[in-house]
């Protein structure tokens, strides 16, 4: 018997499939919808848009969640995916039909996250990679800079977010996107006064955490080769067995990351991606103080020990009004937790390994 969480729907796999197959022409009735409603857009701005990123398992989702709750603020849902390119009149019919909200159930990672079609999901990924074609090309630089904008995803990128405040009477775009980790300076020089939350995780709990998902996901992929599919056209290679690690422009490093995982070395594979990732940020923000001031690095223990301060931090950062968010802060305040569903079982080999390739950075972040 397989785990039902990886089993893919028939009518969303064949839906997936065909959204897939016909993306060029939803592209263009993505622009047509937008014609339609020039004039509504041009009336609708991008403000301060709020961008959750960083390496999986780090907290994102949990962010996320909690932002999205801000009266103020919209993000992509499940139920975005996979007609993503209309938003617009894809949200009007939707809330038209009055479609029921399924009861809650737990995301596939089993990890306490109980989700429905209407929780926020890392979607826009799909308009990227309809753009660029190197975004999870492991041979090449994924990091995408201003040197390298593309007019007419600029222009496709910021009518879509305009559609989705419209239709959903929103002045926030709240969006949660790992890979958008490697865009920051591409996002500052289309949004200068966009926002990044940033969360990070002490290096063997997270790398145990990251390892843990990736076996689950490549067992669940094997037995049901539709959610590999379902994954990929997505955008998520995080996991599973077309993981992919972000290629930051250091081309020994990226080799070295793949060579381990292709022969069997986790840990040694891992270790070397969290500090990559990691370093990167840290290089980024300390380059330029515009982009120190539009980032902020929230530790996930700091996140779960301390969640009133924590919260507050991100609030500010966010510039979202707190008095419109009393209830939700007490909440997570109340809920907050670190996991204790599973713990790291790396043996003395393994932890001097990630102890080698995570000291530096992580001695950065302030682990010890």
């Amino acid at each position: 018997m397989t785990d039902a969480k990886f089993q893919v729907p028939a009518g969303l796999y064949a839906s997936t499939r065909f959204f897939g197959a016909t993306a060029g022409l939803w592209r263009r009735l993505g622009n047509l919808e937008s014609a339609v409603l020039r004039d509504d857009i041009e009336a609708t701005p991008i403000d301060r848009p709020l961008y959750v990123t960083g390496l999986a398992r780090s907290g994102t989702t949990i962010v996320t969640e909690m932002l999205s709750q801000h009266p103020l603020t919209t993000s992509h849902r499940y139920c975005d995916f996979p007609p993503v390119y209309t938003p617009y009149w894809r949200n009007y019919l939707r809330d038209r039909a009055q479609v029921a909200t399924p009861k809650p159930v737990e995301r596939a990672h089993k990890d306490r996250i109980m989700v429905t079609n209407d929780s926020p999901e890392a979607v826009e990924e799909v308009l990227w990679m309809q753009f660029f074609d190197h975004l999870h090309d492991p041979s090449v630089t994924n990091a995408l800079v201003p040197d390298q904008r593309n007019a007419a995803f600029d222009d496709f990128y910021r009518d879509h977010i305009r559609k989705l405040l419209l239709v959903r009477k929103a002045r926030r775009y709240l969006t949660k996107g790992n890979y958008n980790i490697s865009r920051i300076r591409y996002i500052l020089d289309l949004f200068p006064d966009a926002r990044f939350v940033i969360p990070v995780r002490k290096p063997v709990n997270h790398i145990a955490s990251l390892a843990k998902q990736h076996r689950f996901f490549c067992e669940g992929q094997t037995v049901n080769p539709k959610m590999r599919t379902q994954l990929g056209a997505s955008g998520h290679f995080e996991f599973g067995l077309d993981r992919t690690a972000i290629h930051f422009g250091d081309d020994q490093v990226a080799t070295k990351i793949k060579q381990a995982w292709e022969q069997g070395q986790e840990a040694l594979g891992w270790g070397l991606y969290w500090s990559s990732v990691y370093r990167y940020v840290l290089e980024l923000v300390e380059s330029d103080p515009a982009i120190k001031n539009a980032c902020l690095i929230v530790r996930y223990e700091d996140l779960c020990a301390h969640p009133a301060d924590e919260i507050d931090r991100i609030i500010a950062h966010c510039d979202l009004p707190a008095d419109q968010f009393t209830d939700v802060r007490q909440h997570y305040v109340d809920t907050l937790s670190e996991p204790d569903y599973y713990k790291p079982a790396f043996d003395e080999n393994e932890l001097k390994i990630l102890a080698d390739t995570t000291e530096t950075v992580a001695k950065q972040l302030g682990y010890r």
